[in-house]
């Protein structure tokens, strides 16, 4: 339960000049002003007076009798009451600084317990994702939806079904894939009530949109370095609390990294969500965004951790000098890591419409994405922006979407699924 102090040996014994290093240094170490970790020290010790003639101990007597050290009660009701709480102290390299919610004592560390949820809360959580994403996509739903009511299968309903996807942001490209694939089902199937064209059309955006769904392999390697980009105000840093939120629950250590070193409020932004989360953020201010980058990949692997999660400054893509920089942030990351970053994160505006298409593009030819986040999907985007990626238009790479967001709430990050999204969107 607790270990004692053997009495220190005589200094005539041996002069600290004739010591070793090493022996030198465990002194130190298990010296009373240096305990080891886990031992409760005393407030006061009485001096000990060796005895005018020390006989000498054997090993049997001595690990019947061991030496003891005298203890305050103050001081052992206070370990075991669990006084004060000790912060995680990290080294960081180049002069940026870890900043890190209190830790309990390692003496008294409590495991939390997570039951895993039922069938039934599952379903539950579920039906409600599902109602919040038809909501956030009401307005093409509903648009779409109302063309099949009272209608008959003619050319008039395929020329409002063409109409209604493009106004919804799809693009003539994917517009005109998508309804020469329905055509094709209609006629194969030999569909004639309007609900069978509906049932039809959203298996075929569905087939469409499977290209963009991947799952988020965080297993592939350790740390997984993922680097996150995107404009002003697309919803990046929230992004970052929202994913460590997910990620943290499907078991993973995650570090973030404040690398918005422009922006204050970013920094202090991604702080309170490392907070919220508890989890460690590595940040400085007004230092250099791939500095702060490179160390984040060192403390990740030196901490034993699954992601590291680096944010950067939102940026135009017709700054140029930022876009540069950017790549600056990848090649430096590369250094720490020859394999990272693994992962190339654009988060995007869902309401941007096809300006998506060129940030798509533009990031892409700079830092190579592998991955969408799709944010503020919650009543007022149209969603069809994505059936353009789907379909490579204005020379877009089918870019997969991980994850995509439909509300303010900490859970409202999901991934992305093909016919969740189809059925929301259809209607």
């Amino acid at each position: 339960m607790f270990r004692f102090f053997k009495k220190k040996p005589n200094p005539t014994d041996s002069s600290a000049e004739d010591q070793s290093p090493e022996l030198a240094s465990q002194e130190v170490e298990h010296s009373p002003d240096h305990p080891p970790a886990g031992t409760i020290v005393p407030e006061t010790q009485t001096p000990v007076t060796p005895a005018p003639q020390e006989q000498p101990v054997t090993s049997a007597q001595e690990a019947a009798h061991p030496p003891q050290t005298p203890f305050r009660r103050s001081a052992f009701a206070a370990a075991l009451g669990g006084a004060g709480t000790v912060g995680i102290a990290g080294v960081a390299t180049a002069g940026v600084a870890l900043v890190a919610p209190a830790q309990p004592a390692p003496a008294l560390e409590t495991i939390e317990i997570i039951e895993p949820a039922t069938p039934e809360q599952s379903e539950e959580k579920r039906a409600s994702w599902l109602a919040r994403l038809k909501g956030g996509l009401a307005k093409t739903g509903q648009s779409i939806g109302s063309l099949f009511i009272g209608v008959r299968v003619d050319e008039a309903l395929f020329e409002e079904l063409e109409t209604a996807l493009i106004m919804a942001d799809a693009g003539v490209e994917a517009t005109e894939q998508l309804i020469k694939a329905l055509r094709q089902r209609v006629k194969r199937d030999r569909i004639e009530d309007a609900e069978g064209v509906r049932q039809a059309l959203r298996e075929v955006l569905t087939e469409h949109l499977k290209v963009l769904e991947k799952p988020f392999d965080i297993g592939q390697v350790k740390p997984l370095v993922v680097m996150i980009t995107g404009v002003n105000g697309a919803g990046k840093t929230t992004s970052i609390g929202k994913l460590a939120y997910a990620l943290q629950h499907s078991g993973a250590r995650v570090l973030l990294a404040a690398g918005d070193t422009f922006r204050a409020a970013a920094r202090q932004q991604l702080i309170e969500w490392g907070d919220r989360n508890n989890v460690d953020v590595i940040a400085q201010e007004g230092a250099d965004p791939a500095a702060v980058a490179f160390d984040s990949v060192h403390a990740g692997r030196a901490r034993g951790m699954d992601v590291v999660m680096i944010d950067t400054a939102g940026r135009l893509p017709t700054q140029l000098h930022l876009m540069d920089e950017l790549k600056k942030i990848r090649r430096v990351i590369a250094k720490a890591d020859p394999t990272a970053p693994h992962e190339v994160l654009l988060v995007v505006d869902g309401n941007s419409g096809q300006n998506v298409l060129a940030q798509i593009r533009a990031f892409d030819a700079a830092v190579g994405l592998t991955g969408l986040i799709v944010t503020k999907l919650d009543g007022t985007a149209k969603g069809g922006t994505l059936a353009a990626v789907a379909a490579g238009s204005q020379g877009v790479r089918p870019v997969p979407v991980y994850w995509i967001g439909v509300g303010e709430k900490i859970e409202d990050l999901q991934p992305f699924v093909a016919a969740e999204f189809a059925a929301a969107v259809v209607g």
